[in-house]
């Protein structure tokens, strides 16, 4: 009989191993960007959302808020150095107007998370306690985390391509948001839980 903490790992695992093949599944938009040296059409919405959004599950993932929680410390520690790397080459080849707000929206989520940080840290001295606070604001940044994709399915429809959007993709992202689910319903985890049954609903109903 497998206990649940093995149960869990697996997922987990797994879960990593899919969501870091997400975080590299735009390497072929990035090379083109570079070939180009022009970000063309391609928006920066859905990578600033999705860095804020490793941001907050990283700091979930720290023994001081919310403890055995290393494979959701792990994956989000990757997706911030990737993510970070296609916004430093969406920085260099993006017009200067646009390289601006990015900046501007950087350094805003800089201030944010410096004073998530301290609040929690100073203010809340229990794990359950810091875990709720952080944990609700992973959902709400997850929340706009997929709206940033709306961004990317307005396109789809307007240009009638799926080239922004392919059905593998859109496919893998669903099997990400189902894995993580009963990753979390393992070991019931309500903020994991909600967090990502919402990416499920979202590929479920795209």
């Amino acid at each position: 009989m497998v206990s649940a903490d093995v149960a869990r790992n697996i997922v987990g695992i797994i879960g990593n191993l899919i969501s870091f093949g997400l975080f590299l599944s735009p390497v072929p938009t990035f090379w083109r960007i570079c070939k180009a040296k022009n970000v063309e059409e391609f928006k920066p919405d859905p990578y600033l959302a999705t860095l804020m959004n490793c941001l907050l599950w990283f700091f979930y993932g720290l023994p001081i808020v919310h403890p055995n929680s290393t494979l959701v410390l792990t994956i989000n520690g990757i997706g911030l150095v990737i993510k970070g790397t296609y916004i430093i080459i969406f920085i260099i080849y993006a017009a200067k107007n646009t390289r601006w707000k990015m900046l501007g929206v950087l350094a805003i989520q800089a201030v944010f998370m410096a004073a998530v940080v301290a609040g929690v840290l100073v203010g809340a001295h229990t794990h359950e306690k810091r875990s709720m606070i952080v944990g609700i604001l992973c959902i709400i940044f997850g929340s706009i985390m997929y709206a940033s994709l709306l961004t990317i399915m307005g396109r789809v429809i307007r240009t009638k391509s799926v080239e922004y959007m392919p059905f593998f993709l859109s496919l893998v992202n669903f099997l990400n948001g189902l894995c993580w689910t009963g990753y979390a319903l393992i070991k019931f985890d309500i903020y994991i839980t909600v967090c990502f049954f919402y990416q499920f609903i979202f590929f479920v109903f795209e």
